[in-house]
């Protein structure tokens, strides 16, 4: 997977790509909006990872840029600055996730993955995550090629995860997920679900519980 890093800050551009090349990403930097604009048109990118507050032209017109072209290229975008107008600006303007500094660089690629995963999900209707293969569109779950049959529910859930694989997802949400307004469920019931699930899983993913947040689905470490 390869990402473009919009920033002008040496010492957080080289953080960024160090961080992200350990985890491997393939991570080219860019530090104005020109010279990413450039990037893009000559090179094929999986993300733009695009700092708002660049010299010259900032991030939030290069993202302006990239949208009017019609590209579809995920964004996730960095900034400083903690108001709630920047952020529903970028929003509007196209971008795909939102972080504010200072992050944790483990949550960046997180989400970074996240959004590729959803960018390739919406070509074919499917997702890859490890050993599984999922087919979001015919609900479908293969662990190393062979199909593994799940109710209803439990697919949910599993979509539900898988979808925001890398990121918690709270009990809320997974209630949200696989109930209709006019069905009461219960977190009891919400833990049933992701127990079956992880059981049916086995070792090839890993349904994580954040004390007191929710879920997140991991691929196994090697």
């Amino acid at each position: 997977m390869r990402i473009l890093v919009v920033e002008d800050n040496d010492l957080v551009a080289d953080a960024i790509v160090r961080g992200m090349t350990m985890v491997g990403f393939a991570v080219d930097r860019a530090a104005t909006a020109e010279a990413a604009g450039a990037a893009l048109a000559a090179e094929h990118f999986d993300l733009a990872v695009l700092d708002i507050g660049l010299p010259g032209a900032d991030g939030l017109s290069l993202l302006r840029r990239i949208r009017g072209s019609g590209s579809t290229l995920p964004v996730m975008i960095l900034t400083a600055r903690d108001t709630l107008a920047v952020k529903v600006e970028a929003l509007d303007l196209g971008a795909d996730d939102f972080l504010m500094k200072p992050f944790e660089q483990a949550e960046l690629a997180a989400r970074c993955r996240a959004l590729i995963r959803r960018s390739n999900l919406s070509a074919n209707g499917q997702l890859s995550l490890g050993r599984m293969r999922i087919d979001v569109t015919g609900r479908q779950l293969q662990i190393d090629n062979a199909p593994v049959d799940l109710t209803g529910r439990e697919w949910l859930v599993l979509e539900c995860l898988a979808l925001h694989a890398g990121r918690v997802v709270s009990k809320e949400r997974l209630q949200q997920a696989i109930a209709n307004w006019d069905q009461v469920l219960t977190p009891n019931a919400v833990e049933v679900y992701v127990s079956r699930v992880r059981t049916k899983l086995g070792d090839a993913a890993v349904i994580r519980t954040v004390r007191g947040l929710g879920y997140r689905l991991d691929e196994p470490r090697a």
